[in-house]
């Protein structure tokens, strides 16, 4: 495509939806044409005229508006269905994560974006924090040896702020459980730094959500690596207040480390032979919806990589095929929640 503005609308307008609009607007290469969500723009907190407003997706692609781009921001549960809409009508999709509940239904997302010739663009956000970055180029020119055992630990608060009564959040058919919701993006890195896994078991419980989820609240999965060498995940939202870490630890044949901190945001241990770690620059700051909060803030990246993509600059950053792993390997843990053991990718 050529050089001019590439023309975006954002459907859903809740926190992530307005942030999208947000960094779509910062950027002089980027333009917001339309705006939707089923609420009103009051409901909504959308205080901007500029842009037409549509109370629905279908709405929105049968009109004049000419967004090449489709950034779907709406519930879990509707993603997969719209992401199809909008390919259909032959624009590019900005999926928010997960792109799917279902492999099924991220599956034929792909399947469809291949005939239509359109770029699906699955919101992973985490994969451009520095400290991420900097470990997949640790892994990638192999200075840990051989991965003996990964230790990932994601404690967060998600408390009756979160999840209200009338809300999406905590539904199964809307929202899916945790590791869709609040998870994924750490489901996605370890997937991107160590691949796929296999022989997973699990112990899984709700505790401080009983009586406004209708999944989990807490989970202790081990796994092994495709790849080799073994893995665990621990994992809550019932920690009360506010959040306490996401946190990942790599022992491996010539070297230790561990990424700490709420959101994985801080080296905390890099021990690794004949090797000295260089300066990483600042990670950006946590998505703020008020009373808690969510992963790094790292959406313009994302804006910025759809722009460059349909320029021809660069790469998908994270194309449909990874987003559709990502769904593929948290359907497969819960699918454990009943039998406590999966084998690989049944």
């Amino acid at each position: 495509m050529g050089a001019g503005k590439v023309k975006f609308a954002v459907v859903g307008l809740g926190h992530i939806g307005k942030r999208h609009a947000s960094m779509i607007q910062e950027r002089s290469d980027a333009e917001l044409v339309a705006v939707c969500d089923v609420r009103s723009p009051e409901a909504c907190g959308w205080t901007q005229n500029e842009q037409p407003w549509f109370s629905s997706l279908t709405a929105l692609l049968a009109s004049n508006v000419e967004a090449e781009v489709i950034n779907i921001c709406t519930p879990n549960g509707l993603h997969a269905a719209q992401t199809l809409e909008a390919l259909e009508a032959r624009r590019h999709v900005v999926v928010e994560k997960p792109m799917a509940l279902r492999k099924q239904d991220a599956e034929a997302v792909i399947f469809k974006a291949l005939q239509v010739s359109r770029q699906v663009f699955a919101v992973m956000q985490n994969r451009y924090s520095p400290t991420v970055k900097w470990l997949r180029q640790v892994l990638q020119e192999q200075r840990l040896g051989r991965v003996y055992l990964v230790q990932m630990n994601c404690f967060w608060n998600r408390d009756d702020r979160y999840y209200r009564p009338g809300g999406w959040h905590g539904t199964a058919d809307l929202d899916g459980g945790v590791l869709f919701t609040q998870f994924s993006h750490f489901m996605d890195i370890m997937y991107w730094l160590f691949g796929d896994i296999c022989n997973i078991r699990g112990n899984f419980g709700n505790f401080a959500h009983q009586h406004s989820t209708v999944f989990e609240d807490a989970g202790s999965i081990s796994f092994d690596f495709v790849n080799g060498g073994m893995g665990t995940m621990t994992y809550s939202t019932a920690v009360w207040d506010r959040n306490l870490e996401s946190s990942i630890t790599i022992l491996g044949e010539k070297g230790t480390i561990k990424i700490a901190g709420q959101y994985m945001d801080e080296v905390s241990v890099c021990h690794i032979k004949d090797y000295a770690m260089p300066e990483l620059e600042a990670a950006n700051p946590p998505n703020d919806y008020g009373a808690y909060k969510g992963s790094a803030s790292n959406h313009g990246a994302v804006i910025q990589n759809v722009v460059d993509t349909l320029r021809g600059a660069t790469e998908v950053a994270t194309n449909a095929l990874e987003g559709m792993k990502v769904v593929d390997i948290i359907e497969r843990i819960y699918a454990v929640r009943g039998t406590g053991t999966a084998t690989a990718r049944d």
